[in-house]
């Protein structure tokens, strides 16, 4: 969802392709053999098949929210609340959401970890309208299909946990524009 808003935002020009991760097709595994998505193949052949990849290389093509923030620090600091997104927070929220994936693991204890950064959020959002200042950027879009993941496990649970402003933001996200344009399906793959 973060690529294609990403995407949708700079306006950029692509065909988009839903495809059955339980029947993966062959030209998308021979593109990325780790077999997520997104995947997206330019014209000279280059594949980007990390979520985040795919928003920064379209915004710095176009940027015409200013995502990317006004200067480079601002960038930086919002690469680095993204990488706790992406890796102790989305650790947490698998072993939360899906714990019989995982051996051992106590979807109680991911959760209140978990909580931990949703916490980090509530405190930067007590400050300011979103997560970096007074304007939506690259950290709030990269990071609410996270927290929509991890709300969406129990979102009574989720409203009761946290402080309103969290759940605000949430739903401000979850109600914009932008997220309900990209939540529409694409054509389905074919060969």
């Amino acid at each position: 969802m973060r690529a294609r808003m990403a995407l949708e935002v700079s306006g950029a020009e692509l065909d988009l392709v839903e495809v059955s991760l339980r029947n993966k097709p062959a030209r998308m595994l021979d593109l990325s053999p780790k077999g997520t998505v997104p995947v997206v193949e330019l014209d000279d052949g280059t594949v980007i098949d990390e979520s985040l990849d795919i928003m920064l290389w379209t915004l710095n093509m176009h940027d015409p929210k200013g995502w990317l923030g006004p200067d480079g620090d601002t960038l930086q600091a919002m690469l680095a609340l993204i990488e706790d997104n992406d890796g102790d927070f989305k650790h947490h929220l698998d072993r939360t959401k899906y714990a019989v994936r995982y051996e051992g693991a106590d979807p109680e204890v991911h959760r209140k970890d978990a909580q931990v950064f949703l916490d980090g959020l509530s405190a930067r959002l007590n400050q300011n309208a979103f997560l970096m200042g007074d304007a939506p950027l690259l950290a709030d879009w990269a990071i609410l299909p996270f927290v929509r993941q991890f709300a969406n496990i129990d979102r009574a649970r989720f409203d009761a946990s946290n402080d309103a402003k969290l759940s605000n933001w949430l739903d401000w996200g979850l109600a914009s524009e932008r997220f309900q344009t990209v939540m529409k399906k694409g054509s389905r793959w074919a060969e």
